[in-house]
């Protein structure tokens, strides 16, 4: 008898095949048959007219501390999130050195700052357990709804090791040994490989550039050396150069690591403007240069647009153009009185507008910011409105007149910058670079900038845009691209696709309705913490190994999910 019997679906199974129309069977957590089925099941539901796809697999989160707290991993899952990969960036909340209990603190403090994550939901919602990666890995089996699985995080391996001295100092001969058996250790209990970080906007809890930032070529190399003795195992790197443009002695780095663990390297995440039409080519070029050196390097890129909101109150995107650190890290009321200081903002356009500024270039234009929420009766009306239309009204330039509104409310107004390539041109490149073979659909950076972004339904919003927006690819492909593709990559055992035997990761949907509703502030995190949240349109039920985890937007509370560890959960991909 089966467990659960999905009649008459149509069947988009992952591999960019047509759909077709099919009965689905589950029985002891895989799909045991598909095609027309007489056998009896203990329950069933009329899918005609739904799809029912393979679970998206998310590429990039950092949903590490908060399975502890969510273990629905939301808002991911009510978007068809059946698998996510966590411990990305070379961020992970484990290994922690057994003597020294300040590590955890340390690490809490780096991921509030780096990450966007809540301090108190850290402290308060996890129960910081464990020591080995293992041990991490041990304490979130049997209690998610989702599949995860986990790099482990260059910053934790170089603190493990070196302490304090992890931030500014270079390993000697020992302490890189015992790096690498700590690396191996955590891969021998099921760690997927290895992240890193060398960004200069990866900041610790002190301000301090992030331990893996210290990390010269020879130690990045020695530990990649170490993930290729592993199966099924990866690297994800971050350098500089992922923001904008990468350099030279970027690209042969990541060609090297790949090179040398004769593993896949991913990296996030590729912007597309067609303002900048030599970004493409140029972020490209290391995918070749990895393919003719024995590597793969694979750039992951967002298929929508994800606005983050700003405030000039608390610390966001702006505080990393050259020059506005020190402005905007002042009290609050010496920084209203700088920033309304005419040659102060003068200063600070001409260095956001300067070569230096890179991409944050983008962030200049404040006559295109929308304002969000307001807390004053000066700003009542305001919510909503463009900042160029209001200083229009007022006779002012637009950065003096989004100074003088954010000032009213003593820098705590939420501003919405608009994206500038949200053009044709820019999407018809989006659709062009979509179809390279080195280049990966995802990035949501789920889990983390909680209260600034929401990129997790970005698969929803995706889908919704392909049937009834822009239509820049079929549905079969726009699901090969959320499941086969990222499995592929990750080398998945069994999922990905929708097939007699394999995993019964599962996604059931409204073709007609399937979106994402508009990101929302809700204060349900540890502590009473914001985040921003999204509800799904359209999914009807989601399942995770057979098991019914979403019906119609709303977690059902079971915890199927899998702890997917290296080797066991996934098999070597191959860089040829």
């Amino acid at each position: 008898m089966l467990d659960h019997l999905v009649k008459g679906a149509t069947v988009v199974d992952g591999t960019g095949a047509p759909g077709y129309v099919a009965d689905v069977g589950i029985r002891d957590g895989r799909i045991a048959v598909v095609g027309t089925v007489t056998e009896e099941a203990r329950t069933s539901e009329d899918a005609r007219g739904l799809v029912l796809a393979p679970g998206f697999v998310d590429p990039h989160t950092h949903y590490d501390a908060q399975l502890f707290w969510d273990p629905y991993a939301t808002p991911s899952l009510r978007h068809g999130v059946t698998t996510v990969v966590g411990g990305n960036c070379g961020f992970t909340l484990a290994p922690l050195h057994p003597d020294r209990p300040e590590d955890a603190d340390y690490t809490r403090r780096m991921m509030a700052k780096v990450e966007g994550m809540s301090l108190v939901a850290l402290e308060e919602g996890a129960p910081w357990s464990w020591h080995s990666f293992g041990e991490y890995l041990d304490a979130l089996e049997g209690r998610i709804a989702v599949n995860a699985g986990f790099m482990v995080g260059h910053c934790a391996l170089r603190r493990y090791v070196m302490g304090p001295d992890a931030v500014g100092g270079q390993p000697g001969d020992e302490q890189l040994a015992a790096m690498l058996r700590l690396l191996h250790e955590a891969m021998d209990a099921g760690a997927w490989g290895l992240s890193t970080t060398q960004s200069g906007t990866h900041s610790d809890g002190d301000g301090r550039p992030v331990a893996s930032r210290y990390a010269r070529p020879e130690e990045l190399l020695a530990l990649s050396r170490a993930v290729g003795e592993h199966e099924g195992t990866q690297i994800e790197a971050i350098v500089a150069g992922c923001l904008d443009q990468f350099g030279d002695d970027e690209i042969e780095l990541l060609v090297e690591m790949s090179a040398a663990a004769g593993r896949p390297l991913n990296w996030n995440v590729l912007t597309i403007d067609a303002a900048v039409p030599e970004r493409v080519p140029r972020q490209l070029s290391a995918s070749e240069r990895a393919r003719k050196a024995g590597g793969r390097v694979v750039a992951l890129t967002m298929p929508i647009l994800t606005p983050m909101n700003m405030s000039l109150g608390t610390f966001c995107a702006l505080n990393l153009i050259p020059g506005w650190g020190p402005v905007l890290g002042l009290p609050v009321p010496e920084r209203i009185a700088r920033l309304r200081d005419p040659g102060v903002r003068e200063e600070l356009l001409r260095r956001a507008r300067a070569k230096e500024a890179g991409v944050f270039r983008r962030l200049t234009d404040f006559g295109r910011y929308v304002i969000g929420d307001t807390y004053s009766a000066a700003n009542r009306g305001l919510t909503g409105r463009v900042v160029r239309d209001i200083a229009a009204e007022r006779g002012q330039d637009p950065f003096a007149c989004l100074v003088e509104i954010c000032a009213q409310d003593e820098l705590r107004t939420v501003l919405w910058p608009m994206p500038s390539d949200n053009d044709p041109a820019s999407w018809a490149l989006r659709a062009e670079t979509w179809q390279h073979e080195d280049v990966l659909l995802g990035g949501s950076d789920a889990g983390a900038h909680l209260d600034r972004m929401c990129g997790a339904p970005y698969t929803t919003r995706f889908l919704g845009d392909c049937l009834r927006g822009r239509r820049l690819v079929g549905l079969e492909q726009a699901v090969k691209m959320l499941t086969d593709d990222p499995a592929r990559l990750f080398g998945l055992r069994e999922r990905g696709r929708v097939a007699e035997g394999w995993h019964a990761d599962l996604v059931l949907f409204d073709p007609e309705r399937i979106d994402a509703g508009r990101a929302r502030l809700v204060h349900d995190l540890p502590g009473d913490s914001p985040r921003l949240d999204s509800r799904a349109t359209g999914v009807r039920a989601v399942w995770v190994n057979g098991v019914e985890t979403v019906r119609d937007d709303v977690v059902s509370g079971a915890v199927p999910g899998r702890v997917l560890r290296s080797g066991r959960d996934t098999r070597t991909v191959s860089t040829r």
